[in-house]
């Protein structure tokens, strides 16, 4: 549904009063003796009834017998590439795999789009990760990320490819961005996903846990499309990369960007960059630490460990909640999603919550003193026993053989 200007009924009088009258100042002079309205279009339809019929506003025939969308008017699934300073997420070359898998069910194709300034040289490495066509939208009005800009471009793309999934990193700018395009499309969104499943029928399975992690939900929209997920970055498997040759159908398309899609209430005045901060997403050796450990003042033995390992430390919730640590160091589902060569549990019982964020590691190595503690159903190695009598073992082990770098951790560890 949308509103369609019929130009043939429009003057110069009234563009005049279409562009004073509108409450959230979205419709603009077209230089053409015309108006355009902008993305930013609440649909108020106050013009609808001011224009003299100038201005009507149209269902699209997308509706079946059964109140749903016609699906066969959506195809394909898409992926939005996040970037930064000229180089591409990791998030989104393991959106680009899973998509291909997701894909390869339904015999759609995997497009990705990628929206800023002097992007259009990283079409060519998306197309080697797993895309089908590529989308770009290259400005220099696009340069820096704005929400308003970059939500009107991503809508306006969406109306008019039809793409029946998106695939959008949780990251800060994907959470910014995935729910106002859900509201402007009246589709749903289903965030933080573990797994996803497509049904031959084109449904998009959105799996995540629910009701504090005592359920895993298994999400599907069967009346609306497209269908809306975010997911964290190392919740999936990143592809490897492929040379493809010029001529195999692979496209990359350039997207017109228009006047009313650049519109903004804001302005950027000055960027100035932070530090780098604590990512345990990116470290290859963890320690994390539940409530197995007793105070505070015990942090000091894990501490010794995580040095002696080249590790970093991680918690589980319960430890920022008591102040140890801040939400940085938190794995799991209101914390990072990591997944490490080498992940060391101590005193962690393996909720749900937890596991959600931990379970890519390629080798999880717990201890804990309850033999049917959840946390040994995803370990590759579980000892049962006290974390104190344990750790000091082990530190007198890697003592005696001086202290062992991330490389090593792992094969000492056996």
């Amino acid at each position: 549904m949308g509103l369609v200007v019929h130009r043939d009924r429009l003057n110069p009088q009234l563009c005049e009063k279409l562009v004073g009258m509108c409450p959230f100042g979205v419709i603009s002079l077209d230089g053409k003796g015309g108006v355009d309205i902008g993305m930013s279009c609440k649909l108020c339809k106050a013009c609808v009834r001011k224009s003299d019929g100038a201005i009507t506003f149209e269902d699209e025939p997308a509706l079946d017998v059964k109140g749903g969308v016609d699906k066969s008017l959506y195809k394909g699934v898409l992926v939005l590439c996040e970037h930064f300073h000229g180089k591409v997420h990791d998030v989104t070359f393991e959106l680009l795999g899973k998509a291909r898998e997701l894909a390869s069910v339904t015999g759609h194709q995997v497009m990705a789009l990628v929206i800023g300034s002097g992007v259009a040289s990283m079409a060519q490495e998306l197309l080697c990760y797993g895309a089908d066509e590529v989308y770009v939208y290259d400005d220099p009005a696009l340069e820096n990320f704005m929400i308003e800009p970059y939500t009107n471009v991503f809508e306006s793309f969406i109306k008019e490819v039809r793409p029946s999934s998106i695939l959008v990193g949780a990251t800060n700018i994907g959470r910014s961005l995935a729910p106002r395009i859900a509201a402007r499309l009246g589709c749903g969104l289903t965030a933080d996903c573990t797994a996803l499943e497509m049904n031959e029928n084109t449904d998009l399975v959105q799996i995540r846990p629910a009701f504090g992690g005592n359920i895993m939900a298994r999400i599907v929209s069967p009346n609306t499309r497209p269908q809306f997920c975010t997911v964290r970055y190392k919740v999936f498997q990143k592809p490897a990369r492929k040379e493809f040759p010029s001529n195999d159908g692979h496209k990359v398309r350039m997207m017109p960007v228009t006047p009313a899609m650049l519109k903004c209430r804001t302005s950027i005045v000055d960027i100035e960059e932070k530090p780098a901060a604590l990512d345990i997403s990116e470290a290859d050796v963890l320690v994390q630490v539940g409530r197995g450990v007793r105070s505070q003042k015990d942090l000091t033995m894990v501490e010794k460990l995580a040095n002696a390992l080249g590790a970093t430390i991680a918690c589980t919730r319960p430890l920022v909640e008591n102040g140890w640590f801040d939400a940085r160091h938190q794995i799991g589902l209101s914390g990072r999603t990591v997944k490490p060569k080498l992940l060391i549990c101590l005193g962690v019982s393996g909720a749900i919550q937890t596991v959600a964020g931990m379970k890519g590691s390629d080798c999880i190595i717990a201890v804990n003193s309850d033999p049917q503690a959840s946390i040994f159903d995803v370990a590759t190695y579980g000892f049962v026993g006290d974390l104190y009598e344990i750790v000091p073992m082990l530190l007198e082990r890697l003592e005696s053989t001086g202290g062992i770098g991330p490389t090593q951790s792992k094969e000492v560890m056996r």
